[in-house]
């Protein structure tokens, strides 16, 4: 096998993963970052390796929704309407395929990667010395009607047929499990296959130390553009000199869409921003992830506390962050948990990368084949960034795919879902 120098654009929990199998791999490895130890949507997540998510966010009936929620003060959704224009393509993209044919097929897709996810991540956490750090309590979804229930059986059923095991309960047996929910708790669903990391920030870090001490080395700057040479690929930066390699893995989550376009390669990528607030004594406990299905938000127990967190805001990547949505949530948690106690809570905000097909970009570029794309995992960048990490290594190695990368792959902006 050649030996090849690769460079890492992005060290998240994607770019990390990735160099982690690559320096398995016997190649060398630069991350370039402009704050590799900074605070990122890889810090702020919820923790929860969530195999069981393979619906897409374009389910059916999904985009009727969307006014309502747009127009309520506490809905899951916001968009900053100067960036309404500039939003409308991955729109359109997200309408086509809210259909029910379209969300079988990306279901089966998502389904394909999560299924790899605990054969794949465990190897990665043990060499970090981080298997510690997970844990498995399932997950806990909620819903305050029985109309809300049923109208999500569909989704439901969809889960089955991939192996996600799902428990219907009633609300007192959910209280069972979770005595801090209160009478708002209709019905609920438990969903055992689905995991817990006690933070995610250690998990980065952690994961970043352990790709150091193997001998990747980090270029301190932000990636300007990928330029072809006439052995391999140069990286503009704006920081460090540029960097020059074999091979580009393109994987800076919710920046990649320019990067992207400096080579030639269209993608249809927002950021979808977050937003969470973390109490470090909620006076409540709980145990596992709690998702509250109609208002679209989570409760997460971690080392630093109850994090409450969810909303999706829609405003490019250089709007100012509004806490107001931070501080919804926290109000919508306290209808679900009366006892809480939201007190000093630490407020945080971060840009998830989405896709409107709701599938990440895995594959080699279609303009340059010493490029290879990792982005655009959106909610579930935790769960599928150490499989996204082994299938680019087998690329870099030229190893058959062990999954079709086809409905990854980028082209699928420029041809049609």
């Amino acid at each position: 096998m050649q030996h090849k120098k690769v460079a890492i654009i992005g060290a998240g929990i994607v770019g990390l993963a990735c160099a982690w199998h690559v320096l398995q791999s016997g190649h060398t490895v630069v991350l370039i970052d402009p704050a590799p130890e900074g605070d990122k949507a890889s810090f702020g997540n919820a923790g929860g390796i969530a195999v069981s998510e393979v619906v897409p966010a374009s389910a059916p009936g999904v985009f009727l929704k969307l006014p309502k929620w747009l127009f309520d003060p506490l809905g899951p959704l916001s968009l900053r309407w100067t960036h309404a224009p500039r939003l409308l393509p991955w729109m359109l993209r997200f309408s086509r395929v809210s259909t029910r044919s379209e969300m079988e097929r990306i279901a089966g897709a998502l389904s394909a990667l999560n299924n790899r996810t605990y054969d794949d991540l465990m190897p990665l956490l043990n060499s970090a010395g981080l298997s510690d750090k997970l844990y498995n309590h399932g997950a806990l979804t909620v819903y305050e009607s029985e109309m809300a229930f049923q109208a999500d059986a569909a989704e439901w059923e969809l889960k089955r047929q991939h192996g996600v095991t799902c428990t219907p309960m009633s609300g007192d047996e959910a209280r069972q499990l979770e005595p801090a929910l209160g009478g708002l708790a209709h019905k609920a669903m438990f969903t055992p296959q689905w995991s817990q990391v006690s933070d995610p920030k250690d998990i980065h870090n952690g994961l970043l130390d352990t790709v150091l001490r193997n001998g990747a080395t980090i270029a301190r700057g932000a990636a300007k553009r990928i330029n072809r040479t006439a052995t391999g690929v140069r990286v503009e930066m704006d920081g460090d000199a540029d960097v020059s390699a074999d091979l580009v893995v393109l994987a800076a989550g919710a920046w990649s869409k320019p990067l992207a376009a400096s080579i030639g390669d269209r993608v249809l990528l927002e950021s979808e921003r977050g937003y969470n607030t973390t109490l470090p004594t909620p006076g409540i406990s709980v145990t596992r992830e709690l998702i509250f299905a109609e208002r679209k938000f989570v409760a997460t127990p971690l080392a630093t506390g109850l994090r409450i967190g969810g909303a999706a805001e829609f405003g490019g990547l250089t709007s100012k962050p509004n806490f107001k949505r931070s501080e919804a949530l926290v109000k919508l948690a306290k209808r679900y948990l009366p006892d809480l106690d939201s007190d000093q809570g630490i407020q945080w905000s971060g840009h998830r990368p989405a896709t409107p097909d709701s599938l990440p970009v895995i594959g080699r570029s279609p303009n340059n084949r010493n490029v290879i794309h990792a982005f655009g995992h959106g909610h579930l960048g935790l769960t599928q960034a150490a499989t996204t990490g082994r299938l680019v290594a087998d690329l870099i190695d030229n190893k058959p795919a062990s999954l079709d990368l086809t409905p990854y792959r980028i082209e699928r902006f420029t041809y049609g879902a």
